[in-house]
């Protein structure tokens, strides 16, 4: 019977006493001590939940009646109220003040608990751990000591350690009843998510097939088809459904089973082509198919079996058919793709969703951040600016730079680029000017670059300042008779005096075609912009600029992705076998696509890759790759590194720089 009840029948019983008919005998005084009365009319007070009413009274308890029976149970209620609204620090003054003046009491087991919550929910885990190992060591019991183990569970996985978090999950488990198994279970998986594999191996030793086993191995399979161990994963998920085939994530299982088997599903040495093989952009498809079919005749005559097979689709340049094509190869069971190049965003999408890896031809920016399987095999501007900055300044000693540039999107793109890279490698811009590109004389840009554009107010010409301090000159040959020669002379030089372009630049950058440039470069050296470095794009290696403009021209230096003329071996024996296969030279086109091509047949042909994923591992971790666009690799996002060629006019032709 509770303290409450008894003080309510004491009192009823004295009513009906002080009712009842007068009795020969005086009727005995019956005492109801103040202390029960406090604390029943505080317990009313908490049922009702009245709470802030019922911590006055359970404080005035606490204060009239600081030694009274009751004092623990009230520290108890007091910390719960004011746990319940939030006030942490009160709380816990409440527990210690129990845990420390009342160890007998049979409230110390809640109250230690309780104390734990309240440092965890103020974020003090490392604090609530230290204090829960103590309490585990003070033999608690029932349902405290899985609170405890819930706790310190909950603790460990707030500090970043999962594996303690699962342990002492699974002690929590062990003592659990069971309607409250499931939370911890939930709590299980969810800390069970971050471990590594040998973690989880680890807790199965301990645990054989004793619960949680069968969500341990789950969560092991899921790692494994997670970092695409596909044949780990489908094993250690069948044992998973023989030995637990009545687990509610049985069903999950033998899903991921079945996409494990159908990511398998491919034919491993064949490759897909994407390019535009009719449309605007059909001669640059056509040279890259040059480029395929050369290295897939190469590979094979090395006597690699089984034989490399193309899948060859047609872009026709057209988004929407670069997708249906990407789609048809999936369905074809392609290991990998090479193409699209003009319309690799749609292709790459599709590729991506289908997990099959794409090395895309083009110079777009960001087409390989559209997922893990996408990557781009190009020359990007950004790699022909860096290559050419980092070479004139550290190797030539260039300070200064001038850029003019075509007002169109390559130019704009190509001058900040630049720009930037000068300014991050120590260099100066000194001067920028752009041109229209419809124009064909481009003298009043080149003026305004050099300072030649804006006429010179009068009092600033030198000619002017020359006359002025010469007066005293002027004024001698007057004596001597010579008056009319000097101001004929004077007035001579005067109007026939050509200013001076202010060529305060080592080096100009101009990002444009020939076409153009072959007209700038030689007005350059008509206004007497002579004696600096030229620089320019991979547009500028054709011969059409030196036929243009000649010698003006002259040790003029650019990046390209392609040399057909270099010394390397591996360059020479492509350019050789090449023309011999198709009777003409090969662009960088052809020489981009050939080496995708060999970097995809050389993948495929290593007894390691089993799997779609492991020829994207693959590409994702080429090393160095030796070919004829130079040494290529691919970074974190898939944009191909390159070393790319520098090269130099010297003469009539085209040579290699060393650097």
């Amino acid at each position: 019977m509770s303290l409450k009840n008894t003080i309510i029948i004491l009192i009823t019983a004295l009513f009906i006493a002080a009712c009842a008919p007068k009795q020969l005998q005086p009727a005995r005084a019956v005492y109801v001590d103040p202390e029960d009365i406090l604390f029943a009319q505080a317990e009313d007070l908490f049922q009702a939940k009245s709470y802030e009413k019922a911590i006055i009274k359970y404080t005035e308890y606490l204060s009239r009646f600081p030694k009274g029976r009751l004092a623990d149970a009230a520290l108890m209620k007091t910390g719960t109220i004011w746990s319940d609204l939030g006030n942490n620090a009160k709380a816990l003054n409440c527990y210690n003040s129990l845990i420390a003046n009342y160890p007998k009491s049979p409230f110390m087991p809640d109250a230690m608990v309780e104390a734990l919550v309240v440092l965890y929910n103020e974020g003090k885990y490392n604090e609530a751990i230290k204090q829960a190992n103590d309490i585990i060591g003070s033999n608690i019991a029932g349902i405290n000591i899985v609170r405890t183990y819930i706790l310190l569970g909950d603790a460990h996985l707030a500090t970043g350690s999962p594996k303690d978090a699962v342990s002492f999950y699974i002690l929590a488990l062990n003592k659990a009843k069971a309607p409250a198994k499931e939370p911890i279970i939930a709590k299980i998986n969810e800390a069970a998510g971050p471990l590594g594999t040998d973690d989880i191996i680890s807790f199965l030793n301990q645990l054989g097939d004793k619960p949680p086993a069968g969500y341990l191995m789950y969560r092991l399979g899921q790692n494994k088809a997670e970092k695409e161990k596909y044949d780990d994963a489908k094993k250690i998920l069948s044992q998973f459904i023989e030995k637990f085939p009545e687990h509610e994530n049985a069903s999950k299982a033998q899903k991921l089973v079945e996409e494990i088997k159908k990511k398998a599903a491919y034919s491993k040495y064949t490759i897909g082509c994407l390019l535009p093989l009719s449309g605007p952009y059909e001669s640059f498809g056509r040279k890259a198919l040059k480029g395929i079919e050369l290295a897939m005749n190469q590979f094979c005559s090395q006597g690699i079996q089984p034989a490399v097979k193309l899948i060859i689709k047609d872009t026709g340049s057209n988004a929407d058919k670069a997708a249906a094509a990407a789609k048809e190869l999936f369905e074809e069971h392609v290991a990998a793709i090479i193409g699209p190049i003009f319309t690799a965003e749609s292709a790459a999408l599709v590729a991506q969703d289908k997990s099959i890896p794409i090395i895309t031809i083009t110079q777009k920016n960001n087409v390989a951040n559209i997922g893990d399987y996408v990557f781009s095999n190009f020359f990007t501007p950004m790699m022909q600016v860096h290559t050419l900055v980092s070479y004139v300044i550290e190797k030539l000693g260039v300070g200064n730079f001038a850029i003019l540039y075509p007002d169109d999107n390559y130019g704009t793109t190509f001058m900040n680029l630049f720009w930037d890279e000068v300014t991050a490698c120590g260099g100066k811009v000194v001067g920028v000017e752009s041109y229209n590109v419809e124009h064909t004389d481009f003298a009043d840009s080149i003026k305004k670059l050099v300072g030649l554009y804006y006429e010179v107010p009068e009092d600033l010409k030198p000619m002017d300042i020359l006359i002025e301090n010469d007066e005293n000159s002027v004024a001698e040959d007057k004596e001597a008779g010579k008056e009319d020669n000097i101001n004929k002379e004077a007035e001579k030089n005067k109007e026939g005096q050509k200013p001076e372009p202010i060529v305060d630049f080592d080096a100009i950058f101009i990002p444009d075609a020939p076409e153009r440039a072959g007209l700038i470069i030689p007005q350059l050296a008509f206004y007497d912009v002579e004696n600096v470095y030229l620089l320019g794009t991979n547009l500028w290696h054709r011969d059409s600029l030196i036929k243009m403009a000649g010698r003006y021209v002259r040790n003029a230096i650019m990046p390209d992705v392609f040399f057909a003329e270099s010394s390397l071996k591996q360059v020479a024996d492509f350019v050789a076998v090449f023309e011999q296969a198709f009777k003409e030279k090969p662009e960088f086109i052809e020489a981009i696509a050939y080496d995708s091509a060999m970097i995809l047949f050389q993948i495929i042909s290593r007894p390691d890759i089993q799997y779609r994923s492991s020829i994207k591992n693959a590409l994702i971790n080429l090393n160095n790759f030796q070919g004829v666009t130079g040494i290529t690799s691919f970074n974190n996002n898939g944009e191909a590194k390159k070393r790319l060629y520098l090269l130099r006019i010297k003469g009539e032709k085209f040579v290699e720089l060393e650097y």
